[in-house]
């Protein structure tokens, strides 16, 4: 049997197992599924044959290097920070490594010794990064290859709920880490082309400067930009590419209420609130309001931030419960983060009943012929439920099938990688769609990039 070691037994975990279990008979595969909890790995592994759960913890070097040292194949699963002890040991025991996070210096460091001793560390495998870098880079290939030259590509990707368990004004409830939702765009000026010209978006600008997106048979969405698209040039080869920019897809309407947030500056994370533990709702939003002796902190917030109180943004912060003089923070030295944070989750889980969704769409616009053409590419994936969601599904399958093609050779350029080349992107996209993970085209007029209705 062919052993294939899963470190870290989290949410996007379950599909992954459950795609090595499903092939395990015919490929000759032993999984073991590793985790400092023994509990989440037994669970995962579900009493299959072919499948074991061992205790792992990853700060122990004896313990980690001897589980490493029994594989054929490595699978890390771990929080991104934690993966290059476990790619140090992969080098030294002669293991290929497969990762769903981005590559960071630590491991791209690690390139030059990883492709002399003939090994294979493949990152950027799940969904964002993944997904988005094979499908785009399918098109960007093809296009070249007919003699097109691409002039602009877009790209935004959504963790959403799905429209049957869409219940909630905001249309959207947690489907990953909700940290990650919270602090997103923090840290910078998102980064990005438009026809030609550098522009920037400082984050108190970020969730008003949105781009509307249709999704055939979804209905309409938004976007906001990443904090930076620029990487992407030369990664994907588009050197003289006029329009670049990558975003994060919502529903219509969630970008302006979650800008109340940050026009409040409940997002901050560097900075922590005295007795926080003790503090109610209703206190922590009162902390960021002028003091009046005689205005309710309902009247003094829609005073600050200048809404009406028929206006649907007043009906979504109500909602979250957000004045409530009873229900505490509990949370000692916390970040203002940390409290939206909590205050949001006892909102926006999900319940056993709900099922999320992953949103993909991709615009490339060209030049073929001396004419300018567009292509607009779209996924949508819809989970199952709790256990196999549309994250776990399109995050853990192409680690899986990346994993399966390392180990039979089917993919064969060594060093640190991510999925942008032929050999990686067409047989996984291939074997996506056998999973109801599909891109749909449709050719469209060229409009360029002009998300503000204005040019320049």
């Amino acid at each position: 049997m062919r052993k294939i070691l899963i470190i870290g037994a989290g949410k996007s975990t379950s599909v992954l197992v459950n795609y090595f279990q499903n092939k395990s008979i015919a490929e000759q595969l032993h999984i073991t599924i590793a985790d400092v909890n023994i509990a989440h790995a037994t669970k995962l592994a579900g009493g299959h044959p072919n499948t074991s759960a061992i205790t792992l913890d990853v700060f122990n070097q004896k313990n980690r290097e001897d589980a490493i040292q029994r594989a054929d194949i490595v699978v890390s699963m771990l929080p991104a920070r934690f993966h290059i002890e476990v790619a140090k040991d992969c080098l030294k025991f002669n293991k290929s490594l497969v990762t769903a996070s981005y590559v960071s210096p630590e491991m791209q460091a690690l390139h030059e010794d990883v492709k002399n001793k003939g090994l294979i560390f493949m990152n950027e495998i799940g969904v964002d990064p993944g997904i988005d870098h094979m499908s785009a880079m399918q098109v960007i290939d093809r296009i070249r290859n007919q003699g097109g030259k691409v002039i602009l590509f877009e790209s935004f990707t959504g963790g959403l709920v799905a429209p049957e368990s869409d219940d909630n004004l905001w249309n959207y409830k947690f489907t990953w880490n909700p940290r990650n939702v919270v602090v997103a765009g923090q840290g910078g000026a998102a980064e990005f082309l438009q026809e030609g010209t550098y522009k920037y978006i400082p984050y108190h600008k970020l969730f008003r400067r949105t781009e509307f997106l249709e999704v055939e048979g979804y209905g309409r969405f938004e976007a906001y930009a990443n904090r930076n698209s620029l990487k992407y040039q030369k990664i994907y080869g588009l050197n003289d590419i006029l329009t670049l920019y990558r975003g994060t897809i919502r529903r219509v309407g969630f970008s302006r209420a979650w800008n109340t947030f940050v026009q409040l500056g409940m997002t901050a994370d560097d900075y922590v609130i005295t007795n926080s533990e003790h503090m109610s709702y209703r206190d922590f939003i009162n902390s960021f309001l002028a003091y009046s002796p005689t205005d309710s902190v309902e009247l003094k917030l829609r005073h600050y931030l200048k809404i009406d109180q028929d206006d649907i943004m007043w009906d979504k912060l109500i909602e979250l419960d957000l004045f409530n003089p009873d229900k505490k923070v509990g949370i000692p030295n916390a970040t203002p983060a940390q409290i939206l944070q909590k205050i949001l989750t006892d909102k926006w889980t999900l319940e056993d009943k709900d099922k999320d969704m992953l949103v993909m769409y991709h615009k490339f616009g060209y030049e073929f012929e001396g004419k300018r053409k567009q292509i607009d590419s779209t996924m949508v994936s819809i989970g199952e439920d709790q256990t196999y969601t549309a994250m776990a599904k399109t995050v853990g399958l192409p680690v899986a099938m990346a994993t399966l093609k390392i180990l039979n050779k089917q993919i064969t350029t060594t060093g640190v990688q991510i999925p942008i080349h032929e050999e990686i992107y067409t047989p996984i996209l291939k074997e996506l769609e056998e999973y109801g993970v599909e891109f749909h085209e449709k050719e469209c007029e060229y409009l360029g990039y002009n998300p503000d209705g204005v040019k320049g």
